[in-house]
């Protein structure tokens, strides 16, 4: 199996083809659910997907160190390439370091405009970003300026920016106010029912995928 078989059978693709909700150039997502339950492992997944496809990745945590989210990548990259008998992972793992920034902010005292900044000065510095992920951000308490400002962001620079956001609210209209929901092109909501995980599209459709329950990889 090359490369271009796992971008084919990556677990974004069954996202992609059971939900039709993968983002567009200049589009924001957004993942939810309970605290523990696989946001991450979500959002690492398009950040491998996006990576595959030779794009240029920042990863912006707000509540892990760079060696956790280290070991996120190392770890779903791993099960992935398990799963499709890939076994050429250290020139993978070379392309996925190469294109990968992660940055670690506190949200006491780092807004979302000052992230934006933060990406303004990567971009003046030659670091090329094509995708976003933002995990850990609490965002009921970041006010619908920042956000706007972010999505202007996003779009102006034609990216793509994935977020989580700790909620067990499996309606759209109870998972954020609407004006910041506004700001999000898809919004998907992972619920558990017994051992069964399910990534279920709120916005942007009404599809759905399962995640694999040891590896958290989305499955058919």
């Amino acid at each position: 199996m090359d490369k271009k078989d796992l971008i084919d059978h990556s677990p974004v693709r069954f996202f992609d083809n059971a939900t039709k909700a993968n983002l567009k150039d200049g589009e924001m997502g957004l993942i939810t659910a309970k605290k523990g339950l696989g946001k991450t492992s979500i959002l690492v997944q398009f950040g491998i997907d996006s990576l595959l496809n030779d794009k240029a990745l920042v990863h912006v945590s707000f509540d892990q160190q760079s060696s956790n989210v280290i070991s996120w990548y190392s770890s779903i990259m791993s099960e992935i390439a398990k799963k499709k008998n890939f076994s050429n992972m250290s020139e993978l793992n070379e392309d996925i370091v190469r294109n990968r920034t992660i940055l670690n902010f506190n949200q006491e005292t780092f807004t979302l405009p000052k992230v934006v900044s933060t990406l303004k000065a990567l971009k003046a510095g030659g670091i090329k970003i094509d995708s976003i992920v933002v995990d850990g951000l609490d965002v009921s308490k970041i006010s619908n300026d920042d956000i706007n400002v972010f999505a202007t962001f996003i779009k102006s620079e034609k990216m793509t920016a994935w977020f989580s956001y700790t909620s067990e609210a499996d309606t759209l209209k109870d998972t954020l106010e609407s004006n910041k929901i506004d700001a999000f092109a898809t919004v998907a909501h992972l619920a558990a029912s017994g051992s069964t995980l399910t990534l279920s599209v709120l916005k942007n459709g009404d599809g759905k995928v399962n995640l694999d329950s040891k590896t958290l990889l989305m499955t058919k």
